[in-house]
């Protein structure tokens, strides 16, 4: 139905020659680098890790509460901070001016997004649920597989990852 309803210059505009196999895979081999590091920064746009839906920082997660309690909490709607052009919540409001006194302790490292991949060069955000402590500062991680492997080699794997945020934070937008 299109092709009767195109005019003839239209139709000759349109026409693509199909690619050989070979050329595909060819094409596709050329840029598949490029295009999977591409699409590993298309999920992740913010320098902090922000829900979408809600629009807080690390899911409405209490970061306080990892430190204070040792375990994942969710911050409560009438204990919330902006900060760094994001909202925090907290479970109480002595949580809220801890974080208010000195955030820096208390924000997870590389903005929530999880080291193991900030370490081998993209970002992806980690999940509030699956965390650890090292050296008094927090982490977040996308699966506990990537916890494992952290917690396995935490030095080398921060090391890498502090060398490689810069680059990878110039992607995402402030």
């Amino acid at each position: 139905m299109i092709g009767k309803t195109m005019t003839a210059p239209r139709r000759q505009r349109k026409f693509c020659p199909p690619l050989s196999r070979r050329n595909l895979l060819a094409a596709l081999g050329a840029v598949g680098v490029q295009a999977s590091a591409l699409g590993a920064y298309a999920a992740t746009t913010e320098q902090i890790v922000v829900d979408g839906r809600t629009g807080l920082a690390i899911s409405g997660f209490d970061p306080v509460a990892y430190f204070v309690d040792g375990a994942a909490e969710p911050g409560k709607d009438v204990f919330e901070q902006p900060f760094a052009g994001v909202v925090w919540r907290f479970r109480n409001e002595g949580n809220q001016a801890a974080f208010v006194a000195d955030p820096d302790v208390y924000m997870p490292r590389f903005g929530g997004y999880d080291p193991v991949g900030i370490a081998r060069g993209v970002t992806v955000a980690g999940d509030p649920r699956v965390w650890l402590i090292i050296e008094a500062r927090l982490y977040l991680f996308y699966a506990l597989e990537n916890r494992a492997t952290f917690a396995a080699d935490a030095e080398d794997l921060i090391a890498t990852a502090e060398r490689r945020w810069p680059a990878l934070q110039r992607t995402l937008s402030p």
